[in-house]
């Protein structure tokens, strides 16, 4: 392909790129709203005393890598909406963030109220998907669909 020309961006493109979004969007508002100790939200996982006293002992460093992972998906999403190849990157620092963050979580002890079976598996779960959309961000790359 020559360059300044980029691949059309097929239908499949816009749909993974548009649940992307919508997906780290509530990362966002999660994060944004336990940042804000909003405690009607907090309850819903549990007492969220409970859950403020747990995320307050989280050392920097994980805290820092949930706010990369956070905020470089939700970044990441808006790259793939603009077609820019800065997705790839994005994402590639979400994926640092999050291991960082919730590897954290998935190796310390959880306070009894707070362990779920969705508690568990959610962490997993957003790693596997945020190194869903480093991989499929890598390929449109290289496809020309992000320039």
């Amino acid at each position: 392909m020559q360059q300044g020309q980029s691949a059309k961006a097929p239908l499949s493109f816009w749909v993974i790129a548009v649940l992307s979004l919508i997906w780290n969007a509530f990362g966002g508002l999660d994060y944004t709203l336990t940042r804000l100790r909003n405690t009607d939200y907090l309850s819903a996982g549990g007492d969220p005393q409970v859950m403020l006293a747990w995320i307050d002992s989280f050392p920097l460093w994980a805290q820092a890598g949930w706010g990369l992972g956070v905020w470089g998906s939700v970044a990441g999403s808006v790259f793939m909406l603009l077609r820019s190849r800065h997705a790839v990157w994005a994402f590639a620092l979400s994926l640092v963030g999050a291991v960082l963050s919730l590897g954290y979580q998935l190796t310390h002890a959880v306070p009894p109220e707070l362990t779920t079976t969705a508690g568990k598996v959610m962490p997993v779960l957003i790693i596997l998907i945020v190194g869903f959309l480093l991989r499929f961000a890598q390929v449109e790359a290289r496809k020309g669909t992000l320039r």
